[in-house]
């Protein structure tokens, strides 16, 4: 049965991924990618936090979110695959601030995914 909590929220995920890659943005810049995985940061902060030591958070609301939502909706091989690109293009300065922003900027999600969990 978690497979199936597992796909549906990966579904969804994955939509909500490809409507942000929709927005109207301009730039060589991987903002788009940036906003999703921090986004996908707070969000699975948010449902460990909500999860973490409270009794009656089903294991399967917890897949559906925390596997299929989040798994479906960060996009670390895009992350990856534009930090090279830059790097091939000798954009190093670029392709540095991005990895630089996307490791710390996503830690920093996480935590306030946590810390938000606690207010609910």
């Amino acid at each position: 049965m978690g497979f199936l909590f597992v796909a549906l929220g990966g579904a969804l995920g994955a939509v909500g991924r490809y409507a942000i890659s929709l927005l109207p943005v301009k730039t060589d810049f991987p903002v788009l990618t940036l906003v999703t995985n921090i986004a996908g940061a707070v969000l699975i902060g948010f449902v460990v936090g909500i999860a973490s030591g409270r009794e009656g958070v089903s294991e399967n609301a917890v897949l559906f979110w925390k596997t299929g939502v989040c798994g479906g909706f960060t996009t670390f091989s895009t992350f990856s695959l534009e930090a090279f690109r830059l790097l091939e293009k000798k954009a190093y300065i670029p392709g540095g601030i991005y990895i630089v922003l996307s490791v710390v900027c996503c830690l920093f999600g996480i935590y306030c995914g946590k810390k938000l969990a606690m207010l609910f």
